[in-house]
C-alpha cells in the first residue's frame, strides 16, 4: 500500500506543475521524496507559493532535474512496491495530476505499467467513520464537505502544525500560520490517520505523543 502526496505550483491539473513527489510503502516504511523544476509553460498560483513556502524562481530552478525525470524516477520506485494500492487525501487528484504529466511527456505506457487510476480516499474514509460515530457528516454551512486534511487530523487526534489557507482563496489569504507543506511529511500524516481509522493504531513514532481517540480504538 502506497501513501501518495504531491506538491504543485497550483491546483489546476492541466496547467500547473509538480515540483515534489512524496510516497511511503506502508508495508516496509520505504520512502520516496524527490523534487524538480516545473516546466516553462506551467502556471504558478500565489496561494500555492504560500502553502509550500517557495518562490516562483525556486520552482523554476534550472539546476534541478526536469519534471519528466522526477516522474520517471517515481514510477521506477513504484516497481519495487508489492501492494500498488494508493491512499491519500483526495488521492484521485494526485493520480490525475501525475497522469496528465505522463500524457504530456509521452510516457503513459510506463504509467499504466505500474500505476492505476484509482485509490482509497482518506477524505471519504474519514467521513464514513465520522458518520458512524456522530450520525451525520462534517459539512460546511453551505452543505459541502468540511473534511479537509486539517479536520481529518483533528478527528484522528493529531494537531495540524502546517500553514492553512482560507478556503476558496485564489489570492493566497492565510487563515493560520504554520510549517510549509512537504510531500513526505504529508504522507506521514495521511498514513498515520489511515492506520488510526482502519486499525486504531499508531504507526509513526513522531505521532505517538498524540493520543488515539477512544472512538477509533
Amino acid at each position: 500500500m502506497i501513501i501518495l502526496d504531491i506538491e504543485t505550483s497550483g491546483i489546476d491539473t492541466g496547467r500547473c506543475g509538480i515540483w515534489q513527489i512524496g510516497a511511503i510503502d506502508l508495508q516496509t516504511k520505504k520512502e520516496f521524496l524527490e523534487e524538480s523544476r516545473i516546466d516553462d509553460d506551467d502556471l504558478v498560483e500565489e496561494s500555492a507559493l504560500k502553502v509550500i513556502g517557495k518562490t516562483e524562481k525556486e520552482l523554476r530552478d534550472r539546476k534541478k532535474q526536469t519534471q519528466k525525470q522526477l516522474i520517471m524516477n517515481y514510477l521506477t520506485w513504484i516497481k519495487s512496491v508489492k501492494e500498488k494500492l494508493f491512499v491519500g487525501q483526495n488521492v484521485g487528484w494526485d493520480l490525475n495530476f501525475i497522469q496528465n504529466k505522463c500524457l504530456k511527456y509521452g510516457i503513459m505506457d510506463k504509467f499504466r505499467e505500474v500505476m492505476g487510476q484509482r485509490g482509497i480516499d482518506l477524505h471519504t474514509l474519514t467521513q464514513i467513520k465520522y458518520h458512524e460515530i456522530n450520525g451525520k457528516y462534517l459539512l460546511k454551512d453551505k452543505g459541502s464537505s468540511d473534511m479537509n486534511l486539517t479536520n481529518v487530523l483533528k478527528f484522528c487526534g493529531i494537531s495540524d502544525e502546517r500553514i492553512k489557507m482560507e478556503d476558496g482563496s485564489k489570492m493566497g489569504i492565510v487563515e493560520k500560520q504554520g510549517k510549509p507543506h512537504n510531500a513526505l511529511d504529508d504522507c506521514k500524516l495521511e498514513g498515520e490517520c489511515f492506520s488510526r481509522l482502519t486499525e486504531g493504531k499508531n504507526i509513526f513514532p513522531e505521532f505517538s505523543k498524540f493520543k488515539i481517540p477512544e472512538a477509533l480504538k
